[in-house]
């Protein structure tokens, strides 16, 4: 039996992940077992960038965060080594940078299971999601099927003016 003071250490360290996990969009947890400093440096940067908090967390004290946040599911993957990434604000980011980061590290690197709003995701359906482009690519994608009609016309109208003999800015005014 540890000590009281061991214990509530570790009781604030579930409590931590807890409140993170509630207050998570999504989350993906993954085994970083042969990832080198430098790759593994690379990654945290760019999951700082994309606002995604990643640790490296002991399996049983995540077991016990995720059974409070009612995740329960995910206690089969929790062996091994285990890192978890959480984000609050975007739920793609950290599915989209750790499958890039399995894609490329194949062997050592691997994503083990993850979460979106409360629900449990396979793997095959956070590699799915990885793939949805970031929001600014998604919104000019829609704006750009918006702007289609306008422009086409805008050409079909031009062409009709050039080819009465008139120039574009003639026909225009």
């Amino acid at each position: 039996m540890p000590n009281a003071k061991v214990l509530s250490e570790k009781q604030a360290i579930v409590a931590a992940i807890s409140e993170k996990l509630k207050g998570a969009a999504a989350g993906v947890l993954v085994d970083y077992s042969g990832i080198t400093v430098a790759e593994d440096t690379e990654m945290r940067r760019k999951l700082r960038e994309a606002n995604v908090d990643y640790a490296v967390v002991k399996n049983t004290l995540v077991r016990f965060a995720l059974d409070g946040a009612g995740l329960n599911e995910l206690d089969s993957v929790l062996n091994g080594t285990t890192s978890l990434a959480v984000s609050a604000d975007d739920p793609i980011a950290p599915a989209r940078v750790l499958c890039e980061y399995a894609d490329k590290l194949q062997n050592h690197f691997e994503v083990k299971g993850g979460f979106m709003d409360g629900r449990v995701m396979s793997v095959d359906e956070i590699k799915a999601l990885a793939k949805i482009p970031p929001m600014p690519v998604l919104r000019a994608q829609v704006l750009g099927t918006m702007l289609a009609p306008i422009t086409s016309l805008a050409v079909v109208l031009k062409a009709i003016a050039e080819k009465q003999g008139a120039p574009a800015e003639a026909a225009a005014e």
